[in-house]
């Protein structure tokens, strides 16, 4: 599995300062991760002395994946990044940001997860734990029926 070359959403992508990582958050993202999804293998800090991202792997992925991560960057002003990367090159990210070519909360859809195509995301919701049982849940629903294009279909979730 790749990774981005910097943590968090890059700076191309946005169009305003989003402060800081907020670690406390991300520790809280991770806990919930850990303790509700049974597939969760490690969950880790990119750096101890300076978080940037919060890396959740899992023994398993969606369709032919057997391996996917889900790295997480949750920022102090609410904005966050919920990437999702696998072996087989498969990328998708729900975020949440002032940017110059989509909804401030979108999604970028898989394969590839191109940053001038993302589309308004079905989360409404700001609450960290919400937030993050809503991208958990709807991964959990694509994984379960194997169906990439179904991660942004629900209806406000969780």
């Amino acid at each position: 599995m790749d990774s981005d070359d910097s943590a968090g959403i890059p700076p191309e992508e946005r169009s305003s300062d989003l402060g800081a990582p907020d670690v406390m958050t991300m520790r809280s993202i991770r806990d919930l991760f850990v303790r509700e999804e049974p597939l969760v293998e490690t969950s880790q800090f990119d750096s101890v002395l300076d978080p940037q991202e919060i890396q959740i792997s899992f023994t398993d992925g969606i369709g032919d994946a057997e391996r996917c991560r889900v790295d997480i960057t949750w920022y102090k002003s609410g904005a966050y990044r919920f990437h999702y990367v696998d072996e087989q090159g498969v990328n998708w990210r729900f975020d949440n940001h002032p940017n110059p070519h989509s909804p401030t909360r979108h999604f970028h859809r898989p394969p590839d997860a191109p940053p001038e195509t993302a589309e308004r995301s079905c989360i409404q919701v700001d609450e960290p734990q919400l937030v993050s049982r809503a991208v958990l849940k709807l991964w959990r629903r694509a994984y379960e029926v194997d169906d990439l294009k179904i991660l942004n279909t629900a209806t406000n979730p969780p």
